[in-house]
């Protein structure tokens, strides 16, 4: 008699199933409805295609629409093979290399015929047509199993010459599989797949654009086109999704930069920005914002040089890590290995810091420290420099030059926890002054990385620990463990903030690090007479001012809070006569404080309105003769259809009141 499998089912149930059924089966034997919405299934734990024959006794969960995160991911994965089938049968000889999920969509890589110029945003509705005619044929996605040789000798005979080449580098002893589209069109892919195209909304996607890529991301390879789509579970969420690109579109720093007069970028210093006066206010009252925060947390304030010899980055780690990112003096890096010497002794090598941290250590150094001298926080606006890709640069969002708000505490390991918890408490604060919400993801060890495995145990569970006694290690916050994405020398706690329209930013971090302590030198004395290394927590709050800046403007869609405007109030008059009134008004505002300026052009008022209105200010103060004779203003405030009546005296504690920045004691 046949042994039936044992299928566990989450609800602690089991199906005994008969040896070679599928997920599909078992989704079948629980009811039509759930055959019908059922999608995938997770075996064991691991993600596969409903027709995958079960092995034997297993754990079984199936995966329909309502499982997002999953269905998400298998839909978009779907579509970019939907993709390249489309491109294929519209222009025959198309050579398909990629086409992964992406976190709002998929893409794939192709190289067009050599009968035709390269694809553009004239192909996309001719594709996105096809598309839609292959999804609703229904085609079933079916795996089969083929030897490397199979692959190669069928990518060759199909002129796939990128194909053959990855194929060609698969392991022989590794299953490997293909997926069938029908019976008329194939990809080689791990899976898993929807059980047919049918399964996709044809209405829930939308190509996007196009791009230059290369063959395997070497620009010495052939150029392909990158062709980039959206794609979701239905078309709710599409348009959703494309009302949000709207909107972010809307609020596009780099548009508002230039709207609001705030910097601009260009060639001769790329990757650089150039501040202008009104840029520079918001620069400098976040300065001020936060000494404020650190000076009452007990920071001490630093500055240290731009430039320091290159040894000092061997021996802290960075040249053997980070080197192909540092900006070199003379430009001519050595040819070296990641952990070898530098060049000879007498050789001259400088570097423009990419962080601040050995500098830190440096000023740490300095004199004999105490166990009763710490914690030690010091503090530095410190100006970075990261030789960031050409193509990843983008607005203030991604520099080459950028200052940080950067701390470091030296701590002793009984003082991590408490230190840890305060850091968290502080940024707690600070993100909620400006409107913010966020999660909170611990970064845990890389496989590439300095230190033991015992640092990195006590390192993991002190922030761990830090986190739970702060209450935020909780649904709430988002907490997450993010496994391998810790820095080479430190696991971390990143903050994650979520802005007015749904995107997220990391920001702020904290790391808790043993091994450049150790590295460098760093030591103070115990209360044992003996020697012993600090503990380093790196900590930022904004991450950089640059960036900072930027998603403040993209969150506050440019409407800035009064305290971080660049003018705050303008005063426009209605009539000339009313000047020597509007000039009495400005100064008065200026006397305590308010950053105010005059709109005395023979203009319509209305036009004065709507090109203040446009550069964001939040207070429009517009007086005629009736509001000199009154001593009054009619306040009109961005965003608000009417305007108020006020006296002089009202208007000025208003602006005081709203231009007054938060109090973080």
């Amino acid at each position: 008699m046949t042994q039936l499998l044992k299928i566990s089912l989450p609800d602690g149930s089991v199906r005994e199933m008969e040896p070679g059924s599928t997920p599909a089966d078992v989704a079948a034997a629980i009811g039509p409805g759930l055959a019908k919405a059922a999608i995938a299934a997770r075996v064991d734990g691991e993600l596969v295609d409903l027709s995958r024959p079960l092995k034997g006794d297993a754990q079984l969960a199936l995966v329909t629409s309502r499982d997002e995160e999953e269905a998400l991911e298998l839909a978009r994965h779907d579509y970019a093979h939907v993709l390249a089938e489309a491109v294929q049968a519209l222009w025959p000889g198309t050579q398909i290399t990629f086409g992964p999920a992406t976190d709002d969509g998929f893409y794939y890589d192709v190289m067009a015929p050599s009968s035709r110029e390269p694809f553009s945003m004239d192909d996309l509705p001719a594709i996105e047509e096809k598309m839609r005619e292959i999804i609703q044929a229904d085609k079933p996605l079916r795996r089969e199993v083929w030897t490397r040789q199979q692959l190669i000798d069928k990518w060759l005979s199909e002129g796939e010459t990128f194909k053959a080449e990855w194929a060609a580098e698969l392991p022989e002893g590794e299953e490997l599989t293909v997926y069938w589209s029908g019976d008329d069109w194939l990809d080689m892919c791990r899976g898993p797949h929807l059980p047919s195209t049918g399964k996709l909304d044809p209405q829930a996607f939308k190509l996007m654009r196009v791009a230059g890529a290369y063959w395997r991301g070497d620009q010495k390879n052939a150029q392909l086109t990158r062709i980039y789509g959206t794609g979701w579970l239905n078309k709710k969420q599409l348009n959703a999704y494309l009302t949000r690109l709207e909107e972010a579109a809307k609020r596009d720093h780099r548009k508002l930069g230039r709207e609001m007069d705030l910097f601009h970028l260009q060639e001769e210093a790329h990757g650089s920005v150039f501040w202008h006066p009104h840029g520079y206010v918001i620069w400098r009252e976040l300065e001020a914002y936060m000494r404020r925060a650190i000076d009452n947390a007990g920071y001490h304030e630093v500055k240290t040089p731009q430039v320091m010899d290159a040894r000092q980055w061997e021996q802290s780690g960075h040249w053997g890590k980070y080197r192909e990112n540092m900006f070199v003096i003379p430009d001519e890096v050595p040819n070296v290995e990641d952990e070898g010497p530098i060049v000879s002794d007498d050789a001259d090598w400088m570097a423009l810091k990419p962080m601040n941290c050995p500098a830190h250590v440096l000023i740490f150094r300095q004199g004999i420290k105490s166990y009763r001298d710490l914690p030690l926080r010091i503090y530095e606006n410190g100006c970075c420099h990261r030789n960031e890709p050409h193509g990843a640069l983008h607005g203030l969002m991604r520099v080459r030059q950028f200052t940080q708000d950067d701390a470091h505490i030296f701590c002793r390991e009984d003082q991590i926890v408490a230190e840890v918890r305060a850091f968290c408490e502080l940024a707690d604060r600070v993100y909620k002054d400006f409107g913010f919400t966020y999660s909170i993801k611990l970064a845990l060890r890389p496989e590439k990385r300095f230190g033991s495995d015992a640092d990195w145990d006590k390192a993991e569970e002190e922030l761990r620990n830090a986190v739970r006694e702060a209450g935020l290690a909780t649904e709430e916050y988002g907490w997450e463990e993010l496994p391998g994405e810790g820095a080479f020398y430190a696991p971390k706690l990143e903050w994650h903030l979520t802005d007015a329209i749904g995107r997220t930013w990391q920001v702020g971090t904290i790391q808790s690090d043993r091994v450049l302590p150790d590295r460098l030198d760093a030591t103070y004395v115990g209360e044992d007479g003996s020697k012993h290394r600090p503990v380093m927590l790196h900590r930022a709050i904004f991450g950089s001012y640059e960036r900072f800046i930027g998603i403040l403007i993209e969150h506050f869609a440019g409407r800035l809070p009064v305290w971080l405007a660049p003018v705050q109030a303008v005063v426009a008059t209605i009539v000339s006569d009313a000047d020597g009134y509007a000039n009495e008004v400005v100064a008065k505002l200026k006397a305590v404080g308010i950053r105010v300026t005059s709109d005395l052009r023979n203009e319509k008022i209305n036009y004065k309105v709507r090109e203040h209105s446009h550069a964001k200010v939040p207070h429009l103060l517009v007086v005629g003769m009736r509001e000199a004779e009154e001593g009054t203003v009619a306040v009109r405030t961005l965003g608000q259809q009417h305007q108020r009546v006020m006296t002089l005296d009202e208007a000025i504690s208003m602006l005081k009141t709203e231009a007054s920045a938060p109090d973080l004691r």
